[in-house]
């Protein structure tokens, strides 16, 4: 059967009350052949996120309407492998040691992509081996600042890698670190990697057909935008992150698949002074 997360606007509601709601779920969900794997619920937003192994997104509707009402806003057909990439898992967590329940994820997330400048023109001038070879050192880093970030690789493109990341912070600090490892290794090699960085930060499901749809294909946009050795953020990351005085510099762009100028923000990692 096909895999769905949809997404129900729960302004105002309590986690235990969405809790009990998912248990009510999966109550009933035998009699329609459903079978709901887990959720997400963001209460500062008010949203929450369900995915359900149904024939059809409108058995699984039929689930809420009957178990609680709490009938979703917007439903779209998801990949397992997807869902874990971006969220981490597809069933419900367990509780941490000497709790009674786990702890609700909301299922925000922040998109990282990096990109290697010049990538084709440097394996025509290189030759495929150290080519590649370029291409393994620039993953090393980005793997290595991913793991000590709390990031997770969502997928490798070819010469960058896009990743995400449960905590804004997390991901800026990140990228911060992936430039200054660059900066690092460009120091004591002939031959340097100069990279450039997009982020941008959103729901799982978010008037869009796809997972983090909208939000993937801005930071993919801002990262193709910008220069080398540079990282480019989203009005919404510049929000969420806080420290304005890191962002310097702040323009109105327009982007490959957006409508209308996109605010994008410099951040200047250069001038970070923290470890």
């Amino acid at each position: 059967m096909p895999i769905f997360m949809d997404r129900h606007f729960l302004e105002g509601t309590s986690a235990a009350d969405v809790a009990q709601a998912h248990r009510m779920d999966l109550d009933i969900q035998d009699r329609y052949g459903v079978k709901f794997l887990t959720y997400w619920f963001d209460q500062r937003r008010g949203t929450a996120f369900c995915l359900v192994d149904a024939p059809d997104m409108e058995t699984a509707q039929c689930v809420h309407r009957e178990a609680h009402g709490f009938v979703a806003g917007e439903v779209v057909e998801v990949a397992l492998s997807a869902v874990e990439a971006f969220l981490g898992r597809i069933h419900d967590p367990d509780p941490a040691p000497g709790q009674s329940s786990a702890e609700i994820d909301p299922g925000h997330r922040a998109i990282l992509f990096t990109d290697i400048v010049g990538s084709t023109e440097m394996t025509a001038r290189l030759g495929d081996r150290i080519g590649t070879e370029m291409v393994r050192a620039h993953d090393a880093i980005v793997r290595r600042c991913l793991g000590q970030n709390s990031g997770r690789e969502v997928k490798h493109t070819g010469d960058g890698i896009m990743a995400a990341f449960s905590a804004t912070t997390a991901a800026v600090e990140c990228a911060m670190a992936i430039q200054k490892e660059f900066q690092l290794y460009n120091g004591g090699n002939t031959e340097p990697i100069h990279i450039r960085i997009g982020l941008d930060c959103g729901e799982p499901v978010e008037d869009s057909n796809d997972l983090f749809g909208s939000t993937v294909q801005l930071a993919a946009r801002l990262c193709a935008a910008a220069s080398s050795d540079q990282i480019l953020v989203s009005e919404n990351i510049f929000r969420e992150y806080g420290a304005a005085d890191l962002f310097g510099h702040a323009s109105r762009r327009r982007l490959k698949g957006f409508s209308k100028p996109v605010m994008v923000f410099r951040c200047d990692w250069a001038n970070d002074t923290t470890a």
